[in-house]
């Protein structure tokens, strides 16, 4: 398959300020594509160029291989666009949300109510098309969203992490819409702040740091960026971080990066040996340790390894006064 989308150094400034600088990618008919990155890395002014709602300072972008500059209006019928936002009219039913953006779309008058038909039925909302959906649970407004952002059948779908605020079991839904739609042939640009998600949804992926690509591949590609090995991680009090990164220097050869009051480093080598080491030493030095493991390496692994920063921060977790050790 071809390139849908094409961006061409691509550079977006805001007076001094330069948002995306220079950014070449280009993403396939057919796949799921994330882009990812720190806030205020580029990725919204980057999909708001695409959607011509910015114009670019310079450079070239390219839809289904026309030129999107003067041709925007035949580039918005290609793309359907669902927000970060769960945007619904709350006053409007369901169908009369549906009905609302098909007249929006420009959809013929006798192909609208099969389309707004078949949307509640995709949706799971049939026994619900004429309740308020200002009612509605999170997971209920997003599949209304999702579906609503489909009516024009689009050939490219913009998703503004779309599972931002929903549970396990209704991201877990949302995942299986996702798949559903691009295996039905859609293509689909993604951002999301759940690395486990890119992982789980995307054929390839783009990390945006600064407004630069820094990073461009399949998740496994990416992946190795962290090392070949496990990648260890380390959870102390803040007053012990340099005392931790100093030591796992000199005295291993690592080369750590610490966050807050996680530290972590990728191995050389995938040996159990070694962690236990590196885990005597720690008690040698009588540093409390809040939380000890090794593990393959993730995509926020790459994150922390290529900007300083993860998407999410977590924390350790002491149990019966013993520190959480975990291999796996």
């Amino acid at each position: 398959m071809g390139d849908i989308i094409k961006l061409e150094n691509l550079t977006k400034k805001f007076g001094d300020f330069t948002a995306v600088n220079n950014v070449s990618l280009n993403i396939k008919e057919g796949e799921i594509f994330g882009l990812l990155g720190p806030n205020g890395a580029g990725k919204t002014t980057t999909i708001n160029m695409i959607l011509t709602l910015l114009t670019p300072t310079s450079g070239r972008i390219r839809i289904d291989g026309f030129d999107l500059e003067g041709n925007h209006e035949r580039a918005k019928q290609l793309m359907g666009l669902m927000t970060q936002e769960t945007v619904v009219e709350a006053d409007l039913t369901a169908r009369q949300n549906l009905d609302l953006f098909a007249h929006l779309y420009h959809i013929p008058r006798n192909q609208m109510n099969k389309r707004i038909n078949e949307a509640l039925e995709e949706a799971e909302l049939v026994k619900f098309a004429d309740v308020k959906a200002g009612t509605f649970s999170g997971g209920m407004q997003r599949r209304l969203g999702l579906v609503r952002a489909m009516l024009q059948e689009p050939k490219i779908l913009l998703l503004d992490e779309p599972t931002t605020g929903l549970d396990v079991q209704n991201r877990s839904t949302m995942w299986g819409r996702i798949k559903q739609l691009n295996k039905n042939g859609t293509t689909i640009l993604l951002t999301t702040q759940y690395l486990e998600e890119a992982d789980e949804l995307c054929d390839r992926l783009g990390i945006i740091d600064h407004g630069r690509v820094i990073a461009l591949g399949t998740p496994s590609e990416i992946k190795r960026i962290a090392g070949s090995g496990k990648v260890l991680e380390i959870i102390v009090n803040l007053q012990d971080v340099q005392k931790v990164v100093t030591m796992l220097k000199s005295k291993f050869g690592l080369n750590p990066t610490a966050r807050t009051d996680k530290i972590t480093a990728p191995l050389d080598k995938d040996d159990e040996a070694e962690f236990t080491r590196i885990s005597a030493t720690l008690e040698k030095m009588n540093i409390p340790i809040l939380s000890i493991g090794a593990h393959l390496p993730t995509l926020d692994d790459v994150f922390i390894k290529l900007t300083g920063a993860g998407m999410r921060d977590t924390s350790g977790t002491m149990q019966g006064g013993r520190a959480n050790i975990r291999w796996r």
